[in-house]
């Protein structure tokens, strides 16, 4: 692939915006010429950039004052053109090799020394793009290994010191995971605490049962419904008024007065009111007093009375704390046992069961003491308390539930019991930090940690792997190609004409990275690379020699390029430092190049090197370009080569030439001009021992005037007229010989119109 046009130019180095470009083709040999300052290097580097993809190298150009980032946009000559927009390349140039300050800066020196930097990247121009990729895999390699240890360093201090133990972070990370973990570790916890704790539980006691009583609302039910069938109607609607008109106990008082009715009637005929002795043999109600308190009521009352002293005693003050107190025993010895095996947990809340059994207890011996206040009355419970009897009968059967499920814990306290009594405390208390490190190694919060790290070591394996077989395979490459490279480069300095050669060019392992190593040999003697006193490479090789150097290693490394027919070979002004014989070993190296890569793109300050460039190539081959001022910044232009490449003698003769060819007014005063610019240039080719550079034609016919008609004669004397009336007519017009110069007639017939023979 080649390069076919620079189309577009914007806000980079000199070029605001030029598309001037995209009209002038580059073909194999495309010359480019600029004054300094012009953009020769910005050019260089914006195709270093293209073909490597390195974006800074355009970035860091960006055209001072703009505000827009740069824009470019490069045609090859197939394919579609390499766009760079928004800090970035839209494809690459491959095979681009640059020589610039910037290879030489890379690859030999800094100045005037040479640095660890310059001789790793010579390194890497010596190998090639072969032994770059062997070296660039290599190296990329040894930083992925770099990469991957500090990776592991930082994944390492991730994982919690808390998690880890006294564990390594290599020895946590391999624990593997046990589903089970959580209740393995409860059951070592409690092995652990039993065995600690081995007295204590043998001595303690397992769980008995306990219960609440129930209420029998059957029996109360029936209890407060219960009435006295035979009793008459009517005797029971006279006596429960007059009940009625005596208040809630006018029936237990007038019961009571009838049972004393006897012993107060005792020794009479007739029986009395035991309150007041009247006779009661006129009483209304009397007859219907002793049907209403007869046998079966006072059995009645007594079966109430029974009733609520049964309540009392089942479900009463006492019956309550004695169940508290259950309860507190229960739970201590639930909390004692909990540190050792699994123990259900005693879901009942006795605060509300203790409500609701008050409740029910009350409720039932309110309705009680209804009963017992008047018995004859058939009564309920109402639906508050059945409903306070129901909730105390629900808290009841967890109760139930709760002691069932504690004594069911018995078997294993046995176990608990044995076990304690044997137990080895020092292994237990291993076999528990073990089973914590395990579940603290996989937990959610370190697992991904221990994972990472897992995955980041493994890779570092693999990469380790890779670096061996890449370090293999380069010191194979190494062993063949640096011998071969210091005879071309060598070979190269002769051609420069160079009074130094390269010895024991070889290739060393730094910390850095691989560097090249070699020898500067002055007269034999080996010049190392820095000194601090002493010749060394500062102060043996002038810039001259700095600059051949860099020339022969570029060289050397095309020479070694396997892909050099596809290379695009770019050189940016390589005539600094150099003299007339190494400018002229340039040129003819890049003359034997051309035809061997893709394309050779020279930019320079100097027309007659590129103009020598320009003769020796073929005419379908060459294109040349100039960078000229535009505004305040630079543009391209198509460039004559040849227009440059003559001399101003040439562009005279030229002109007198087409001008006695073919007159024409429009330039007669320069043809007029340039007749003594003519003359005097043909008399130093002449007779150039006569007619010493500098020298003036008049001078020069008073000279052969004196010498005429002596050994020495120089023209004949026709000559010698025929010259001074052409010098006489070119001096009209010089400002040295007529101050009216500008404005002097221009006669169409000279003096003369033919040179004499001796001048022809």
């Amino acid at each position: 692939m080649t390069l076919d046009r620079i189309q577009l130019l914007r806000n980079v180095g000199q070029f605001d915006s030029v598309s001037e470009g995209a009209q002038l083709p580059l073909n194999r040999l495309a010359l480019i010429y600029a004054e300094n300052g012009r953009g020769k290097t910005t050019l260089a580097s914006i195709l270093r950039s293209a073909g490597t993809g390195e974006a800074q190298l355009v970035t860091e150009r960006h055209r001072l004052g703009s505000q827009h980032p740069p824009q470019l946009v490069l045609a090859p000559r197939v394919g579609p053109p390499l766009v760079f927009q928004n800090g970035a390349w839209s494809t690459t140039l491959p095979g681009v090799a640059v020589f610039d300050d910037h290879f030489v800066a890379q690859n030999v020196c800094a100045g005037v020394d040479i640095g660890p930097s310059h001789r790793q990247n010579l390194h890497e121009l010596i190998l090639g793009s072969q032994g770059i990729a062997l070296n660039a895999a290599l190296q990329a390699h040894v930083a992925r290994i770099e990469e991957h240890n500090r990776t592991l360093r930082t994944l390492s201090d991730e994982i919690p010191a808390e998690a880890l133990g006294v564990n390594t972070v290599d020895a946590f990370c391999a624990l593997a995971e046990d589903a089970n973990i959580d209740n393995g570790i409860q059951e070592a916890e409690r092995n652990l605490a039993a065995a600690q704790s081995a007295d204590a539980v043998r001595q303690a006691e397992t769980f008995i049962a306990f219960s609440l009583p129930s209420f029998d609302i059957q029996a109360i039910s029936t209890l407060l419904a219960c009435t006295l069938p035979d009793l008459e109607a009517s005797a029971a609607v006279a006596v429960q008024a007059h009940l009625a008109k005596l208040g809630r106990e006018g029936a237990t008082w007038v019961g009571d007065g009838m049972q004393s009715v006897a012993s107060a009637s005792a020794g009479l005929d007739h029986e009395i009111c035991p309150f007041c002795a009247q006779n009661l043999a006129g009483s209304p109600l009397l007859r219907h007093y002793q049907a209403y308190f007869s046998a079966a009521y006072d059995g009645l009352k007594r079966d109430v009375a029974q009733q609520i002293l049964a309540l009392n005693d089942i479900h009463g003050n006492l019956a309550a704390l004695t169940f508290e107190r259950s309860v507190r025993e229960v739970e201590q010895r639930r909390t004692f046992w909990g540190t050792f095996l699994q123990v259900p947990e005693f879901t009942v809340d006795t605060a509300v069961l203790t409500r609701a059994w008050i409740e029910a207890r009350d409720g039932v011996a309110e309705a009680l003491a209804a009963k017992r206040a008047a018995p004859l009355e058939g009564s309920f419970l109402p639906e508050a308390v059945l409903a306070s009897i129901a909730a105390y009968e629900t808290a009841k059967m967890n109760i139930a539930a709760c002691s069932n499920a504690l004594l069911a814990c018995n078997a294993q306290i046995a176990i608990v019991k044995k076990r304690a009594a044997t137990a080895n405390v020092t292994a237990l208390v291993t076999d528990l930090a073990r089973l914590r490190s395990i579940r603290a190694r996989h937990s959610a919060a370190v697992a991904p940690h221990c994972d990472a790290y897992l995955a980041e070591k493994g890779a570092k394996t693999q990469t380790e792997r890779l670096r061996a077989q890449a370090r293999d395979a380069l010191n194979n490459y190494r062993q063949n190609i640096f011998p071969a490279y210091q005879g071309v480069i060598n070979d190269y300095l002769g051609r420069f004409n160079a009074g130094f050669r390269l010895d024991q060019v070889d290739s060393v392992n730094t910390r850095g990275g691989s560097a090249c190593s070699y020898s500067v040999l002055i007269n034999n003697a080996a010049v190392p690379h820095t000194a601090d006193a002493g010749p060394s490479f500062r102060n043996t090789l002038s810039a001259g020699d700095r600059n051949a150097l860099a020339l022969a290693f570029f060289f050397t490394s095309l020479e070694q390029d396997q892909q050099l027919a596809q290379k695009i070979v770019v050189i940016d002004d390589p005539m600094t430092s150099l003299d007339e014989h190494r400018s002229l070993t340039t040129v003819q190296e890049m003359r034997r190049l051309l035809p061997r890569v893709a394309q050779v793109i020279v930019l320079s300050h100097s027309k007659p090197f590129l103009c020598s460039l320009w003769e020796g190539a073929s005419g379908s081959d060459r294109s040349a370009i100039k960078l000229v001022r535009a505004a305040a910044g630079s543009t391209f232009a198509s460039w004559d080569v040849r227009q440059d490449c003559i001399t101003e003698h040439d562009r005279r003769h030229e002109l007198v030439t087409a001008y006695m060819q073919a007159a024409n007014p429009a330039v007669e005063r320069q043809v007029a001009a340039a007749l003594r610019h003519i003359l005097e240039a043909f008399m130093r080719v002449a007779y150039p021992t006569t007619f010493q550079p500098g020298a003036l034609l008049g001078p020069f016919l008073g000279v052969c005037e004196q010498r005429m008609n002596t050994s020495e004669q120089i023209l004949r004397q026709a000559d010698i007229a025929e010259l001074r009336a052409l010098l006489d007519y070119a001096n009209l017009f010089h400002h040295d010989s007529n101050p009216a110069w500008a404005t002097q007639f221009i006669v169409s017939d000279p003096p003369s119109t033919s040179f004499p023979p001796a001048i022809e």
